[in-house]
């Protein structure tokens, strides 16, 4: 047997996990759930490591509040982290506080699953201009990320949203909706009294391909109609499918769900006319972006060009030739997130990935580096639902358990050494003892508020601080 078996079957397997998102949570979950470990073949103590002082990663920073299905998946990750067999240490950033040698020294594997938060970039002419925005920085902006600024310009009456998947629709339902109509979300205060006197009139939310083409999910889509006075606006001439569009509606129910949902919209908007609402979200299909415009010479986004394109066939599109211009004073490009570089890593800045194999982290000359793995986002691209990083997570820990007899072992593995370090750094760690505090806190002040406004008719659950300052005081006490 190597030095390295004999030394991690004496004791725990050690598992440092960077990056406290669902990718990361149920990393840490397979792997104590492991038939190895339930056999008994193997026993781990996994540390799982987060930037901002809080656990859940895109759940509490990357999706919008009002999302039906979060308190779920919050819920789901709750229960992994309060069984008490996985160290939670937050507010630990890698790369600046941490070092890849400091994990080698403390742990015999580590697993990177530090997701994707980055705008996709959109090169097209006037992209710069002042009131062009990536949408992931709203998202973040109004999630209440710690690291971003607490203004945001919203002095736009007509805005385009650029992409036709989830993230658009959420940014444009949250530019859209009424800001008393989130008070029973966690919306920041910041938040809510920005959007209370935002002037918006018209979203648009243009995608290039048809509607049976669209990224949205049913769920996400449906959520469009529930906003109080907003009317939905679709055009006829927008609705073209070609016999790839009929084969995906006969093949695929969910894609099927979203076109019967947009016909039967458009339908009952040519109906008999109601009461126009104040706001209006417009749904633009068949639109290819061509250039941000500035018309006076201020800076300014004052319009957005678009080509029109049409189906040829296979469902992508082609270009028409025909041009056509919207006035808008803001644009947010929500094209999909991409991944950033890590220390001491290979990176593949074409897709924003750490280059693996199955989840192993490959070096420039593309073999595995012994012990480093990844999973999620940061290992496959930012594509697909929440629920299929557990595939991801799955496939790496299996190639972890498979490598334990092989891996490097580490040099100090005393749990308590680890926050030692941390301590003489002076890193003001959090841990999960601290997030329920933090919890706490925040169910706390909407409970506060709910008393101290019973003439508004709304219940606030939760109200997000947002200062890290103020997140790491509450945590640690």
């Amino acid at each position: 047997m190597s030095n390295s078996a004999e030394t991690t079957s004496k004791r725990p397997l050690r598992v440092a996990i960077v990056g406290a998102g669902p990718a990361g949570v149920y990393a840490a979950d397979i792997l104590t759930k492991s038939n190895e470990v339930k056999d008994g073949d193997v026993e781990v103590s996994i540390d799982l490591f987060e930037a901002y002082p809080a656990p859940y990663g895109l759940i509490r920073y990357g999706v919008a509040p009002d999302h039906p299905r979060i308190k779920g998946i919050v819920n789901a990750l709750h229960k992994v982290l309060d069984r008490g067999d996985i160290r939670f240490l937050g507010n630990v950033t890698y790369g600046r506080d941490l070092t890849l040698h400091d994990f080698r020294s403390f742990y015999d594997a580590v697993i990177f699953s530090t997701g994707a938060i980055k705008d996709a970039d959109l090169n097209i002419p006037g992209i710069e201009l002042e009131g062009s925005f990536g949408g992931a920085d709203f998202v973040s902006w109004y999630d209440g990320h710690p690291d971003v600024p607490r203004e945001w310009p919203l002095d736009a009456k007509e805005v385009a949203v650029i992409g036709n998947g989830n993230v658009a629709l959420d940014v444009a339902r949250m530019l859209s909706k009424h800001a008393d109509d989130l008070l029973v979300t966690e919306i920041p205060d910041n938040v809510y009294a920005a959007l209370k006197v935002s002037p918006v009139t018209d979203v648009h939310v243009f995608g290039r391909r048809g509607p049976a083409q669209i990224k949205f999910t049913p769920l996400e889509l449906r959520e469009l109609s529930h906003s109080n006075d907003v009317d939905i606006v679709l055009y006829p001439e927008d609705f073209e499918f070609d016999e790839a569009s009929y084969e995906a509606i006969r093949s695929n129910n969910q894609i099927k769900t979203m076109v019967n949902t947009l016909t039967n919209w458009l339908v009952e908007e040519h109906a008999e006319a109601e009461q126009p609402s104040s706001r209006r979200l417009h749904l633009h299909f068949l639109h290819s972006p061509v250039e941000i415009v500035s018309e006076d010479g201020s800076g300014k986004v004052s319009s957005i060009k678009f080509e029109r394109m049409k189906l040829d066939g296979t469902g992508n599109v082609k270009g028409t030739g025909e041009f056509v211009d919207y006035p808008i004073q803001a644009v947010y490009r929500a094209i999909g997130y991409h991944g950033s570089p890590l220390d001491e890593l290979e990176y593949d800045a074409r897709r924003g990935v750490i280059p693996n194999d199955g989840g192993r982290v490959l070096d420039a000359d593309g073999k595995p580096v012994p012990g480093i793995y990844a999973t999620g986002w940061i290992k496959r691209g930012p594509v697909g639902l929440i629920g299929h990083t557990k595939g991801d997570a799955l496939e790496t820990i299996g190639c972890l358990l498979e490598d334990r007899l092989t891996l490097p072992p580490a040099e100090n593995p005393d749990p308590q050494a680890i926050i030692n370090l941390l301590e003489e750094r002076g890193i003001e760690y959090t841990t999960w003892e601290g997030w329920n505090k933090l919890d706490a806190h925040e169910l706390a002040l909407g409970a506060a508020w709910t008393a101290e406004n019973p003439d508004a008719g709304v219940v606030r659950e939760r109200i997000k601080v947002v200062p890290r300052e103020d997140m790491i005081e509450i945590s640690r006490g």
